[in-house]
């Protein structure tokens, strides 16, 4: 014979598994390498979703970092660097020197960019590469464009500088989703979407 209060546990337990085993349980997350991104981000006040997050090899055995890439649902991978928002998030597996941001941005731009688009933006380009800050493993640069505002770069959620024109983001994400990215495979696992 059961006593009460241990046939109210019972109930309420059967109770919540029931429940449990009722409801799904939602996803919020997206691990590569053991890191982790949120299934999606505010931009501009408005919720954009993880297409998908990939893993960057340098000379193809060092994991340099893991980069997640948000766009709003439905847009395609040839329209990703026309002027929707978006977000890329890279947490770093590896140090880097801030002064070396720049350097390994630049064989990248001036193949997508013809010299003459790269002297336009080259006063912008010059001021996003004096920002970067030294960084260790885990730590995180988010590079966000909202049309009409610009593009924002921030570490580890702080917010450092924003750099105006819908000519400055399609060149700048371009680094990882142009034409001639820093990394094919990187771009190919990205656009794919999860």
């Amino acid at each position: 014979m059961f006593s009460r209060s241990t046939s109210r546990r019972c109930i309420c337990t059967i109770s919540l598994l029931l429940a449990l085993t009722i409801v799904p349980l939602p996803i919020h997350a997206l691990s590569v390498e053991n890191v982790t991104f949120a299934d999606n981000v505010s931009i501009g006040g408005t919720p954009v979703p993880l297409r998908n997050a990939a893993l960057l090899r340098y000379l193809k055995f060092i994991k340099a970092y893991v980069a997640a890439l948000y766009v709003p649902e439905g847009v395609k991978s040839e329209e990703i660097l026309s002027g929707v928002p978006k977000r890329l998030e890279i947490n770093y597996l590896v140090s880097i020197k801030g002064s070396d941001f720049g350097k390994g941005a630049e064989p990248t731009l001036q193949l997508n960019l013809t010299p003459a688009e790269l002297a336009k933006l080259r006063s912008r380009i010059d001021r996003i590469n004096a920002i970067y800050r030294d960084v260790k493993p885990g730590d995180r640069y988010a590079l966000t464009y909202l049309p009409g505002r610009g593009t924002e770069l921030a570490l580890n959620g702080t917010p450092l500088v924003v750099i105006e024109g819908a000519d400055f983001a399609t060149a700048y994400f371009g680094i990882w989703l142009g034409r001639d990215s820093i990394d094919d495979k990187l771009k190919r696992d990205l656009l794919k979407g999860r």
